[in-house]
């Protein structure tokens, strides 16, 4: 049995924290405040972000980092990316050197371009050799109710993320392993920003072929900045990559698919969020990488369209029409350079 500890309480948070106990694991989950902790361990259910989801006994909820973060073997971190550093702030006093940290969180920072895992290497000054990543088909609620599901679990050193996958392994939660931190933490990020461009497709009623070739292109477009940042093309056709995007895109459960709905409707950004009633992690996202591309002089068509309806400058109904009558041009694929 390992001691997990778990910063945050979001609905993933939560998801992991229920995870961990079933694998066998003593897990404490660091709220934001004494009152969020107190409700959230009175409750025994995260009611507002994973309703019907009760709390196994062996999870326990703190706003005391010392104590959800003392003599863990791992932490875990599972938080909005727009507050990630914020968060990283509060439980750094909690945090013992050398213990192996998997960011739960997909997101790219807005201002630096950054991934998480970056961000925790700057704001903690660890070596990014001890931070890993958690990404795939993952939606929450299914987990939480039992539903089978997979994920990959990267770190840049083989024998942390095996450490790692055995403590969280169960039998309707399976792990796998890789060594590619940068494309699977990019995987699980950008299918978000194809995610809502999902949602506006399926609202307008454009159709399966329309969509299909929107995701099929969307997949095109992670890849070549993943690529271009540094990661395996090959990792883009597994778990955190395609995977991820499946799941995303055609399930009514993926928060930022629900926005692109609500706003193929005209709804404006703001009102859109406030109707979801959740973080959509795309929407930051998309920022960023729309920045991003531009910096290294990368085309994402896909991306910027999404941007466009974000920024209301674009409708909804209107973004594929753009994206088709793009010139013509060759279809590009990626082929790993292995034996």
């Amino acid at each position: 049995m390992a001691r997990i500890g778990i910063i945050g309480t979001t609905g993933w948070a939560t998801t992991l924290g229920i995870i961990s106990v079933r694998a066998g694991n003593d897990t404490a989950l660091l709220a934001r405040s004494e009152d969020e902790a107190r409700e959230l361990e009175s409750e025994r259910e995260n009611t507002r972000l994973l309703p019907g989801a009760s709390f196994p006994e062996g999870l326990s909820v703190t706003a005391d980092a010392s104590d959800a973060l003392r003599n863990v073997d791992i932490a875990i971190i599972a938080v909005p990316s727009v507050t990630m550093r914020t968060n990283l702030r509060r439980a750094q006093t909690g945090l013992t050197n050398g213990v192996p940290m998997l960011c739960a969180t997909k997101g790219i920072e807005i201002e630096s371009g950054k991934r998480m895992t970056e961000l925790i290497s700057d704001e903690l000054g660890v070596d990014t050799s001890n931070i890993g990543v958690l990404s795939g088909p993952n939606l929450a609620p299914e987990i939480a109710a039992g539903k089978a599901a997979s994920a990959t679990v990267a770190f840049e050193q083989e024998r942390t993320a095996q450490s790692v996958q055995e403590a969280l392994n169960t039998q309707s939660f399976r792990l796998y392993t890789s060594e590619d931190v940068i494309g699977v933490e990019l995987g699980g990020a950008l299918k978000n920003i194809i995610a809502i461009g999902a949602g506006f497709i399926d609202g307008v009623d454009m159709g399966a072929n329309v969509k299909a070739t929107f995701v099929t292109r969307g997949l095109h477009e992670i890849t070549m900045l993943g690529v271009a940042l540094g990661a395996k093309p090959e990792t883009f056709s597994g778990l955190s990559g395609i995977g991820d995007l499946i799941a995303t895109c055609y399930s009514t459960l993926s928060r930022n698919y629900r926005l692109g709905h609500i706003l193929a409707g005209g709804v404006e950004l703001q009102e859109a969020l406030e109707q979801l009633g959740r973080t959509a992690e795309g929407v930051p996202t998309t920022r960023a990488v729309v920045r991003l591309a531009h910096e290294l002089g990368i085309e994402m068509p896909i991306a910027r369209a999404t941007h466009e309806v974000l920024e209301g400058r674009l409708r909804a109904e209107d973004a594929a029409g753009v994206l088709l009558a793009r010139k013509p041009q060759p279809e590009v694929r990626y082929r790993s350079t292995g034996s």
